[in-house]
């Protein structure tokens, strides 16, 4: 205390008194909060990517996805002189609005301007002469990250196409909705097709921009041709990061709820079982005129645009109501096997397009021969293992 001067003393025992003889409180500054900026997908980008498509010829691989705000990104192109030769439309069509398997034309978009060339109907592939007059092809279309939902498979095909004519790619990147994990058999090579092309999982955790650069890097394209590939990355997202799509991907998955589901009810595609095709509901509720000792019930019919020929349309269904349930990050194989164990007629159970959904012929068997969930789970673990060191190596967010 010696070293404390008379002045010091003073000043002490005068804030002392002020106070009511109490002692002096410290506080600390206000927490700072964090706010999260949105995410800011490639197509929003244009000081980024506009540069590279001046004086180009373009084709877009595009679906009603592809917004920049509220304006379709073939709109906001033409607003800046980017010459945009044709659009190249996966399933559901330029805009949208055709409904699950249906074949799509070539046509002419009325609203746009802009000649239409299908890849889901004569050719998946873009053909040479189709390619014959464009520079760049963009792809800005919005995935759900599951492995049978085919816009990859079609990204797959125009990245083989661009790469034999020698056509640059620019890949305008998205958020993944199921990005946050990875789960599911991986494919088997012998069961490759349009719904299921690379030897991925179910659920592949990453985004189309960072799948690009895995077709490319491990050598997945016809004969090990490269695709001359730039990938414009979202700003602001990470895969842990939950993302809201508008609007819906497809026209049956109508909401968050719907592909938080959808991995795990798309396998039912491969059974009798209806996925709600033909309600307003789809991939929301499930399941069949034989399950009578579930209560709950629908009915489906043919909506335009959605499910023109649903599975038993107009008759009663039975089954469950999944539009409240939580939903884990995973592939729940529980509704699969409880349904299978519940339907009377198990022989007639799955068609034969369920192993191609599956990607393998293990799950079938194990579900037909009475495997637990916990046991079938085992069995991916190997593969997922692989897997997940090669996505290592292509992500890029953390």
């Amino acid at each position: 205390m010696r070293n404390i001067n008379l002045f010091t003393w003073l000043l002490l025992a005068s804030v002392w008194f002020q106070c009511g003889n109490t002692q002096p409180v410290l506080t600390e500054p206000p927490a700072r909060t964090t706010v999260k900026t949105s995410p800011l997908v490639g197509a929003a980008q244009l000081d980024v990517f506009l540069p590279k498509l001046k004086g180009k010829n373009v084709g877009l691989v595009v679906n009603h996805t592809a917004l920049v705000g509220k304006t379709h990104l073939a709109d906001t192109l033409k607003a800046q002189g980017i010459t945009i030769k044709k659009v190249f439309a996966p399933e559901h069509g330029f805009r949208g609005a055709v409904p699950d398997g249906e074949t799509i034309k070539d046509g002419f978009d009325t609203k746009s301007g802009l000649p239409v060339i299908s890849l889901y109907g004569n050719n998946k592939k873009p053909t040479p002469e189709q390619l014959a007059d464009v520079d760049v092809l963009i792809f800005d279309i919005q995935d759900v990250g599951v492995r049978f939902y085919t816009f990859i498979s079609t990204l797959h095909y125009v990245m083989e196409a661009a790469a034999e004519q020698g056509k640059k790619v620019l890949v305008l990147d998205r958020p993944n909705p199921n990005g946050s994990y990875t789960d599911g058999p991986v494919l088997d090579p012998a069961l490759k097709s349009f719904v299921g092309i690379h030897p991925i999982p179910v659920v592949h955790g990453v985004t189309v921009g960072e799948l690009a650069r895995m077709i490319n890097g491990e050598g997945w394209l016809d004969k090990g041709v490269k695709c001359d590939l730039e990938v414009v990355p979202v700003k602001n997202w990470s895969h842990q990061d939950p993302y809201s799509l508008s609007p819906k991907p497809s026209p049956n998955l109508p909401n968050d709820q719907a592909i938080r589901l959808y991995p795990s009810l798309c396998l039912f595609e491969g059974t009798v079982i209806s996925v709600g095709r033909g309600t307003q509901t789809p991939f929301l509720i499930v399941g069949n005129p034989l399950l009578k000792d579930l209560p709950f019930q629908f009915t489906p019919v043919a909506i335009p645009a959605m499910s023109n020929t649903p599975l038993h349309q107009n008759k009663l269904y039975y089954g469950l109501d999944l539009r409240q349930v939580k939903v884990e990050p995973r592939l729940d194989l529980k509704y699969l096997i409880d349904l299978y164990q519940r339907y009377p007629e198990k022989e007639k159970f799955f068609t034969s397009y369920f192993d191609k959904l599956a990607g393998t012929t293990a799950l079938r068997q194990q579900i037909t021969g009475g495997m637990t969930e916990e046991a079938i789970r085992k069995t991916w673990q190997k593969d997922l293992d692989t897997y997940r060191t090669i996505r290592q190596k292509y992500l890029m967010y953390p």
